[in-house]
């Protein structure tokens, strides 16, 4: 597939991007809708490092055309070259794969533009807003702040979804699908006046993510690396 990828791969090859093949060993229904695949990394972790919130863009055939999305990496191991994939399962190539995924599978993975830059100074509270999409990087990103106190708007998913979350430090606020930009916008101030270091990070569907970063920083007026923002898929 790494000649076949259209102008997505050749824009990511000339940014010199990496390529990894990584092979399932083993698969767990975690929820009927979420399917946890963990997987040997083909070299990537010695080749790339760990960070928080580290994710890489899979590819999967659709009707015979490339099709990337890009997936968190769950604890990753680079003394034994493992880690995990989570999957919010619904329609379409990617969750098809990972329905149908068994030990012994491979999948082509490409890594570009996956770093990460923690706040500084460090958040004195985060504010997280988020859906069953993105909760492996909401996990990777209150694990890797292992003081700061957190809330976390999450939309959708159901019971069992596998939150690692601190209940001393951690609040997760579940919102209604539909509802998750009013009620955000209605208590997301109240919680930057309560907090004079907060950080704010979002990761939803593209329209969501857009909507709520542009209020964040032009209508509440958050300085710009007090925030994070990236849109995890585009709801159609």
């Amino acid at each position: 597939m790494a000649q076949g990828r259209g102008w997505e791969g050749t824009v990511l090859r000339l940014m010199r991007a990496k390529d990894f093949t990584f092979t399932v060993t083993g698969v767990e229904d975690v929820t009927p809708e979420y399917r946890r695949l963990r997987l040997s990394d083909g070299g990537l972790l010695a080749a790339a490092g760990v960070h928080p919130t580290m994710w890489v863009r899979l590819w999967f055939g659709n009707a015979g055309k490339p099709h990337q999305r890009a997936y968190t990496l769950v604890d990753p191991d680079p003394a034994a070259g493992t880690f995990s994939f989570e999957f919010a399962l619904h329609e379409g190539a990617a969750s098809d794969w990972a329905r149908a995924a068994a030990p012994g599978d491979t999948i082509e993975a490409t890594v570009q533009g996956t770093g990460f830059e923690p706040p500084e100074p460090a958040p004195g509270r985060i504010l997280a807003v988020g859906d069953p999409a993105s909760l492996p990087a909401i996990n990777s990103l209150l694990g890797s702040f292992t003081t700061a106190p957190a809330t976390v708007w999450f939309e959708g998913g159901g019971d069992g979804l596998p939150f690692r979350t601190d209940p001393a430090r951690h609040e997760v606020r579940r919102v209604r699908r539909g509802d998750l930009v009013a009620q955000v916008r209605a208590e997301l101030p109240a919680a930057l006046a309560a907090d004079p270091a907060p950080y704010v990070w979002i990761a939803c569907d593209t329209r969501t993510t857009r909507a709520l970063s542009g209020y964040v920083r032009k209508e509440l007026g958050l300085a710009r690396e007090r925030t994070h923002a990236l849109g995890y898929w585009r709801a159609t």
